[in-house]
């Protein structure tokens, strides 16, 4: 850029204004709401600290705000990947506004779970279907892997929710003689597992795993990888907000990622109670 050398002030002062601008990204009201469908995911960054390097874990969030389009909502880094960190970051996305969440997709962190329970009533939680899929293979030999994999993808393919059912009971009889253990995983995990089976067939293939959310990590990585170990905390934040920060943007002159339609039926699910009218009063006013 034609800058032969920055004094310490001189990046000081750039690391001042790079700070209240993710600060105020962090921080800003969710007012885009009702979010649907919520991703959340972790990565471990280290950082020196007390004289040490230790692992923390960057918390992040996203979702699909009511005009269909994918939104950061925020990031923190907390220092161990437990519920009380969870909790905490849960409460605070909360307090800033977000409502309406139907369905949390994740992988099975120790502690999110009760801390979706706590903050978010009523709201379902997705297994992740490629971390459950690993879980499932540690418990079959290497050799069967294969076979194994692609039955259980078999329940995934179905046109319904009545034949994911289905399949998911047919996929657990076929294999129980042979991977007792796997098997009885499968039919422990199906309620989450098969969570996405009760929401609108179009949004299946971006709920039913935390993808959407492992490939913003990706691009995460590939700046958090080239500085190796943080400083310190605030440095953390101060990179990873930034390239959320430009995300957030990006997604929002995007091509929706949901329609506003679909995102109406899906809506339908907690209103249904109300009556028949009352719901279609709903969905005409959300079109």
């Amino acid at each position: 850029m034609g800058v032969d050398g920055m004094s310490k002030s001189q990046v000081s002062n750039l690391a001042k204004s790079l700070d209240g601008m993710v600060e105020a990204f962090r921080s800003r009201p969710l007012d885009g709401g009702p979010y649907s469908y919520l991703w959340l995911d972790a990565l471990t960054q280290k950082v020196r600290e007390g004289g040490r390097i230790v692992n923390v874990a960057v918390v992040i969030a996203s979702a699909v705000n009511a005009n269909g389009n994918r939104e950061i909502l925020g990031t923190d880094v907390v220092t161990t990947e437990d519920g009380a960190g969870w909790l905490a970051f849960l409460r605070s996305l909360v307090a800033r506004g977000l409502s309406g969440v139907q369905l949390v997709i994740s992988d099975a962190h120790e502690g999110l779970k009760g801390a979706i329970e706590a903050t978010l009533p009523g709201a379902t939680w997705q297994r992740c279907r490629a971390h459950a899929a690993r879980n499932l293979l540690t418990k079959v030999p290497k050799a069967q892997q294969g076979m194994f994999a692609t039955l259980v993808r078999t329940i995934f393919e179905q046109p319904d929710a009545t034949q994911v059912w289905a399949q998911h009971a047919r996929v657990v009889e076929q294999l129980e003689p042979r991977f007792p253990e796997a098997t009885a995983m499968l039919v422990d995990m199906a309620p989450d597992l098969l969570a996405f089976s009760g929401f609108p067939k179009e949004h299946w293939r971006q709920i039913w795993s935390n993808n959407p959310q492992e490939r913003l990590n990706k691009e995460i990585r590939r700046r958090t990888d080239v500085v190796g170990i943080f400083p310190n905390r605030g440095a953390v934040i101060r990179l990873v907000g930034a390239v959320l920060a430009e995300q957030h943007d990006e997604w929002a002159v995007a091509r929706r990622y949901m329609s506003v339609e679909s995102l109406a039926k899906a809506r339908l699910r907690i209103i249904e109670g109300d009556g028949e009218e009352v719901a279609q009063a709903e969905l005409e006013a959300v079109v």
